[in-house]
């Protein structure tokens, strides 16, 4: 039997031996193989992260992908960038990579594209379904002309094409820009050197040999205390820049010269006047936990504010239904189409700001330094069932509709004030609902959570739920 609950709105992820065993993956791979093969499908990329168990997960689906008449290119250990280069730059009809992205080390999971896109909610439905059929009567092989292994390194001709892209950085002063990079034991440490090297920048690494353990710190650069050793290392060495990755290296988090940590508006921020100074009048995409400050910036300059759904294959979705040039999360992950291709690479985004910080001779810091100062909670994450979490949120709406209380329903609920807001949605990869809030003031924003909370606390309770488990934090998955 396999676990339905590893089948989440992205990718598929669960615990390595008790969810993903060789049955499970096996079966995975015939439901995959079965969608490319209607699609006239022939040849996918395979890679896979650090993680002890990706290997032979990674095995196991070529092996049954081969079987069904899908022929592989493998294209190694790399970070899932290098697996989403590959679906431009090889003749593949999609991909698969192995990995679990910030769960913790015993975890894993596969992430699927089919042609060049990441596969998302019905779609993964889709794999679910079959799986879950094939498990119990896999489909016949027998007859059909197996597919063909090759191997296909990629990191030599995506670092090439990435750092011909920068060149050499101009000096700052009499110096190269001095950068901290925190590869967190992960992905990131298998090309982050030969990426960077060849910007000119100074460069101190952190845990940059690879260990699917991750012995020294969870890689998730949006969780403050991971960041502990690399904002200290900016601090000592008095670099410019701190950068950081999550386990597979779609994710980046980063420090300014102070040590302090920039949350991922306001990386947006940067991105966002550097590609509007080049390309006024775009669109530029954030997602709902986003501040108000990142839309009212790209409007002061010119462009077009898009609130959008969280997720990284719904943004993808929306930048090319849309033809925006740049987009970003919250949780790191940043979209370039200005001058890439459109998906989240946080090497690349990395590359991106070393170049605009090594152009500017003031601080990082200073750069922000005219935002509006505002008070804002972390993500929260509070215990709802996932069979209720979207019905709470639609009782919510309809108190808050009740009351007169006009709200942005997007992605769950949004509720503005002029002097702030609050958010409150379902997530897509947790039993839980998310909860964000900013103000003015650390008083008006916590009027504004425990407004938002009590009416949450109604919303529950009429979905015959315990209230108080919008009281419960939960730690981000």
């Amino acid at each position: 039997m396999i676990n339905g609950g590893i089948f989440r709105e992205y990718d598929i992820r669960g615990n390595a031996e008790r969810d993903l065993s060789d049955e499970a993956v096996r079966a995975i791979g015939l439901a995959l193989a079965s969608v490319l093969n209607e699609r006239g499908a022939r040849t996918i990329a395979l890679g896979q992260d650090v993680r002890l168990t990706s290997p032979r997960i990674a095995r196991t689906l070529s092996e049954t992908l081969l079987a069904s008449g899908i022929s592989v290119i493998g294209v190694g250990t790399v970070p899932t960038p290098l697996l989403y280069w590959s679906l431009f730059n090889l003749p593949v009809d999609g991909g698969a990579m192995v990995t679990a992205s910030h769960n913790p080390a015993p975890d894993n999971g596969i992430k699927l594209a089919i042609g060049r896109e990441t596969i998302y909610g019905d779609a993964i439905l889709e794999i679910r379904r079959r799986a879950e059929r094939f498990s119990e009567s896999p489909p016949a092989t027998a007859g059909i002309p197996p597919g063909i292994r090759t191997e296909r390194p990629v990191a030599s001709d995506y670092v090439k094409e990435i750092s011909g892209q920068f060149g050499r950085l101009p000096l700052r002063g009499n110096r190269p820009l001095k950068v901290v990079v925190d590869c967190g034991n992960a992905t990131a440490g298998l090309v982050a050197r030969q990426l960077y090297t060849p910007l000119g920048v100074d460069l101190t690494f952190l845990f940059e040999e690879p260990d699917g353990r991750f012995p020294n710190h969870h890689p998730d650069p949006t969780v403050p205390e991971n960041l502990t050793a690399l904002r200290a290392a900016v601090r000592e060495s008095k670099a410019d820049l701190g950068v950081a990755f999550d386990g597979d290296s779609d994710r980046i988090g980063v420090v300014d010269e102070r040590g302090e940590l920039l949350f991922g508006d306001q990386l947006m921020v940067l991105f966002a006047e550097e590609v509007l100074s080049r390309r006024p009048g775009s669109r530029i995409i954030s997602e709902v936990k986003a501040s108000t400050f990142l839309y009212d910036r790209i409007a002061a300059l010119g462009g077009i504010p898009d609130m959008w759904k969280a997720g990284h294959s719904l943004i993808k979705a929306r930048m090319r239904e849309t033809g925006a040039p740049l987009a970003g999360e919250m949780s790191g992950h940043i979209f370039f189409a200005d001058g890439y291709y459109g998906y989240d690479d946080a090497l690349y985004a990395g590359a991106r700001l070393m170049a605009l910080l090594a152009r500017k001779p003031a601080p990082l810091s200073s750069l922000l330094a005219s935002l509006p100062r505002t008070f804002a909670t972390p993500e929260l994450r509070r215990d709802c069932p996932d069979d209720r979490k979207f019905a709470v949120v639609a009782r919510l709406k309809e108190i808050l509709k009740k009351e007169g209380v006009s709200y942005n329903d997007i992605d769950g609920v949004r509720v503005s004030y002029p002097d702030g807001w609050g958010l409150i949605r379902a997530s897509n990869t947790q039993p839980a609902l998310v909860l964000r809030f900013e103000a003015n003031t650390p008083e008006r924003r916590q009027e504004i959570e425990e407004g938002l909370t009590r009416t949450l606390a109604q919303a529950m309770e009429r979905e015959g739920l315990d209230p108080s488990r919008a009281r419960r934090d939960l730690p981000p998955h």
